[in-house]
């Protein structure tokens, strides 16, 4: 924008023609030459306003269950930026960031009831069939736009920068209603395996959307799970999205199948076969502390007894 008056044609109280096809180029190119993700916004269980623990600086209830398909442009051509992935004390962390570009008016537009992109929300790449968490969001300007024609002046620039991670899932509810991005984190989930009895009735269904319960109906139930895997011959359930505290010799109800088996035992600990990223499992470090420590004693790490 330049400084003198006969050239200035780009006021502050509107935006001209001029600026509108810049814009209609920049959305052009991004959908040229970038790819179709999934923008996933966070919301708590309740969904309203998230609450965050100011301890921990997280958000336990966090959950995404809306998904809007959206173009974004890559930046990182040529590899994943950040850390990169190795080994620490704590095994493989893997630190892998990105840079992705997305038009301003082409957001507001797919992305209902949002101002613009948020810190802590979620977006689904199909190309590497990952998740990845916006870290930061350069909404004032953008280093590759600034301000042409203009443009730029209340942060009125064509695109989004957003700065993202390799998202690390903490068994946070991820039910979109597209199965490609639901059936992605279906293995994240830390499994509770339900042993039940012999003589129980029906098959319950592995098709990761029944939902098992304790009491005289689901509507009035406080306890559920949903069945990833029933196996007849060891009359195991492997549950996840455990909900309340299952009872044993009480019966559990399948709401699709409407299988009833007496439950016998429950196992909390089942170990996870795949993880997005580093999860530290607890059964492993148990059993590994088990063989080191005698946690019989009452003070194990005393030189005498109390």
């Amino acid at each position: 924008m330049s400084i003198n008056p006969h050239f200035n044609f780009f006021p502050n109280d509107h935006v001209t023609n001029e600026q509108l096809l810049v814009e209609d180029l920049v959305i052009e190119t991004l959908g040229i030459h970038g790819m179709p993700v999934y923008y996933l916004p966070r919301t708590d269980r309740s969904n309203t306003t998230l609450g965050i623990d100011t301890l921990y600086g997280e958000d336990p209830t966090k959950q995404y269950v809306t998904a809007h398909a959206i173009e974004m442009y890559l930046e990182n051509t040529t590899a994943m930026e950040g850390e990169g992935d190795f080994i620490s004390k704590f095994g493989l962390e893997i630190r892998d960031e990105v840079g992705l570009l997305v038009s301003r008016r082409r957001f507001k537009t797919n992305v209902p009831n949002m101002t613009r992109p948020r810190e802590g929300d979620l977006v689904y790449v199909p190309l590497v069939q990952n998740f990845f968490e916006i870290t930061h969001v350069e909404h004032e300007n953008n280093q590759a736009m600034m301000y042409t024609l203009g443009r730029g002046r209340g942060g009125n620039v064509y695109v989004y920068s957003l700065r993202l991670k390799q998202f690390v899932f903490s068994d946070e509810i991820i039910e979109t209603g597209i199965d490609e991005i639901d059936d992605q984190i279906l293995d994240q989930y830390r499994g509770t395996n339900f042993v039940v009895a012999v003589g129980g009735s029906g098959t319950f269904d592995s098709s990761n959307t029944e939902i098992i319960y304790q009491g005289a109906n689901l509507a009035s139930a406080t306890v559920q799970a949903i069945v990833r895997k029933w196996t007849p011959s060891t009359r195991t359930i492997d549950a996840i999205r455990v909900q309340g505290t299952f009872t044993s010799n009480v019966l559990i109800r399948g709401a699709s199948s409407n299988a009833a088996w007496t439950l016998t035992s429950t196992d909390t600990n089942t170990p996870l076969e795949l993880a997005t990223e580093d999860v530290i499992d607890n059964k492993l470090i148990q059993q590994e502390a088990d063989s080191i420590i005698d946690f019989s004693e009452t003070n194990p790490f005393s030189e005498g007894s109390f």
